[in-house]
């Protein structure tokens, strides 16, 4: 089902859309099915296009399937023509309703690091606070629309360009995401220095005596799901030693990361890419991220319950993957939001991001205002130790 709003240049609402200039948005839709907007969705994922692997269809298909369905939220994918119907933007959105409000926040969840819209790059290029006007004011014209937009952890530039979005009223996100820029014409020790290699390959020895040790990444159905089979066995253990809640045993979170991880991608590849240290014996440690020829981004994690968790195989794992794509020319690679001292490690800079909070109705601006003042709230405890020390206290008080 598909709901539109047509809009003039002064952005009202049943005006016709040929008064709009080419190559500006003059029609706003409503897409409430996943299989519906597919066809343009996939339109805006080709490698000259503007977006983040994380807004796939592919990937974010699954996630509907699995934990949007779970959570209750439906699609509410926003797409914007100019006016001669070609589509400019996609805008992969979910509508939940809570406390009586309509709030409408990306699909994918927690489980995508980065948001953004999908952009046909001439369209990205040239988009300015005309654009953005009248994106919202089509989203207003909406009947049974949302009340509030929720748009958080965007990316202020993805590769060489800025995000559109970022011309909203913005703030920066509750947590940094640490990034490794990668050069290739960089050496090796550019990348990791070479007392950190050396370490690494001395703990590496103790692994390589083990029957059948190789890194490898997932290429089949049978490598990915070994692979997972080990992770859901571990990651449970792994989060409770830490007092932490298995959020992987979520509705539809196990569901979801099977599917993706099984998805061939058109270009080649999968929607979410597994990387991994076996021995004939052992998943001794796996890294799992998405990739798109320029980045990869990590998202989930985990290693063995063996003694050879002794010689720190994640960080000798992550080693093989940073070099594995700097072979591959990337520019970039990032291991998740937060900043855990082994991303830190690897990861010197951080990737700026912002959440935007608008209201599209008038009982939406009391909530845009609340979600964006308790994530600025989270956000100082995140920033000041002594807060956090408490607030990590707290949280496994309550998890015991």
């Amino acid at each position: 089902m598909t709901m539109m709003a047509v809009l003039s240049e002064g952005r009202s609402a049943g005006h016709a859309a040929s008064s709009a200039q080419p190559g500006r948005i003059a029609r706003v839709e409503i897409v409430r099915e996943m299989a519906a907007a597919e066809a343009i969705w996939r339109s805006l994922e080709q490698p000259e296009q503007f977006f983040t692997p994380y807004q796939r269809f592919d990937f974010l298909d699954a996630w509907q399937r699995h934990v949007g369905v779970a959570e209750q939220l439906e699609p509410f994918i926003v797409v914007a023509r100019d006016a001669e119907l070609r589509p400019l933007m996609l805008l992969p959105l979910g509508l939940e309703r809570r406390f009586g409000l309509r709030i409408a926040r990306f699909l994918g969840g927690k489980h995508a690091t980065f948001n953004m819209p999908l952009w046909r790059r001439d369209a990205a290029q040239t988009a300015d606070s005309r654009e953005l006007d009248a994106l919202i004011a089509g989203l207003r014209a909406q009947p049974d629309g949302a009340d509030v937009l929720a748009l958080r952890q965007q990316p202020l530039r993805w590769r060489d360009l800025a995000n559109p979005l970022a011309q909203l009223p913005h703030q920066a996100s509750v947590n940094e995401c640490p990034v490794l820029l990668l050069d290739p014409a960089a050496s090796p020790s550019d990348r990791i220095s070479n007392a950190s290699r050396r370490r690494l390959k001395t703990k590496e020895k103790k692994l390589q005596a083990l029957p059948g040790y190789r890194y490898s990444q997932a290429t089949s159905d049978d490598d990915v799901r070994r692979v997972l089979d080990a992770f859901f066995r571990i990651k449970p253990v792994r989060m409770a030693a830490q007092k932490l809640p298995n959020v992987f045993a979520d509705p539809g979170v196990e569901d979801f990361i099977r599917r993706a991880c099984q998805t061939e991608l058109a270009g080649g590849g999968r929607a979410i890419e597994i990387h991994a240290l076996e021995s004939d014996d052992d998943m001794i440690a796996m890294f799992a991220g998405v990739a798109d020829g320029h980045r990869y981004s990590m998202m989930f994690n985990t290693y063995t319950l063996s003694e050879a968790a002794r010689y720190s195989p994640g960080l000798i794992l992550m080693r093989s993957i940073i070099d594995h794509y700097a072979d591959l020319g990337y520019s970039r690679l990032d291991l998740g939001i937060g900043s855990d001292d082994y991303k830190k490690q690897f990861c010197k800079d951080d990737e700026p991001i912002f959440d935007s909070f608008v209201a599209l109705t008038p009982r939406g601006r009391i909530a845009a205002s609340a979600m964006a003042s308790i994530d600025r709230a989270k956000r100082t405890v995140k920033q000041t130790p002594a807060l956090m020390q408490m607030a990590q206290a707290l949280r496994g008080a309550l998890y015991r």
